[in-house]
């Protein structure tokens, strides 16, 4: 799906500060600031091997690449569409040799994701499909609402790809906290719980966790971040994130 071709369908955007071209659909589902956050937060080295879960058109992948010289990293989406999109935009950042994407359902994956990947990042839809209202734009629906997929399946398919002590990140709702942390007890140890507070003393609605695979080590309730200083703007924390390419640590 190339954005030459029915060119206004497409915006080009700009993530870390202009470290980052993405191009992205018009309408519908459009990035924000999570998988900026999320790409921060996994812990990755040169020359390490993510695998992204979701990847839609590649925003969290091309912003790790940019953060991590070295790191190499797979994709996966449901759409054909959006890994088209994506391998385009690895292209245009010159990461085509060591971000690239690939078609494939995290209940049916294609077989050659084996378990060797040293960390799996995911920003999995947030809302029950029973407690949501659906949007009427298709793309906005399916990175919103969980489908036939839901939680559970999507922290099993990052478990199974995933090397022992390797990472699994994940940002969500934080009213799903609960869940989360349900479906990684059994299998990970050394979670990390970081709220994204919005500031001025409003709860938070984002949460990050990271857990490692197969460690005994206890849970960790972070401080976390808040985003927004009082006059709206970004903190100064939030801003050496997402327009300077910081990591960022748990």
């Amino acid at each position: 799906m190339s954005a030459g071709a029915g060119a206004a369908s497409f915006t080009e955007d700009h993530l870390l500060g202009g470290r980052v071209t993405l191009h992205q659909p018009a309408v519908g589902e459009r990035v924000a600031i999570d998988p900026v956050l999320l790409a921060a937060a996994v812990p990755a080295g040169v020359g390490e091997r993510v695998l992204d879960a979701g990847c839609g058109s590649g925003a969290a992948a091309l912003c790790l690449a940019r953060r991590v010289a070295g790191v190499r990293v797979v994709g996966i989406d449901q759409t054909g569409e959006a890994v088209a999109l994506a391998t385009e935009n690895a292209t245009r950042n010159g990461f085509a040799d060591n971000v690239t994407f690939t078609t494939g359902d995290i209940l049916a994956p294609p077989g050659d994701l084996a378990a060797s990947f040293d960390h799996v990042m995911a920003n999995p839809p947030h809302l029950e499909a029973a407690r949501a209202v659906p949007s009427p734009e298709a793309g906005r629906r399916a990175a919103r609402i969980e489908g036939p997929a839901r939680l559970i399946h999507w922290i099993e398919f990052g478990r199974a790809r995933v090397r022992p002590h390797g990472t699994l990140t994940l940002v969500h709702r934080a009213e799903r906290l609960a869940d989360l942390l349900a479906c990684l007890g059994g299998f990970a140890g050394g979670i990390v719980v970081f709220p994204l507070w919005p500031g001025g003393a409003k709860p938070a609605k984002r949460v990050i966790v990271r857990a490692e695979v197969g460690s005994a080590k206890p849970l960790r309730l972070a401080p976390g971040m808040v985003l927004h200083a009082s006059d709206g703007a970004y903190t100064r924390e939030a801003e050496a994130i997402l327009r300077h390419g910081a990591a960022l640590e748990l």
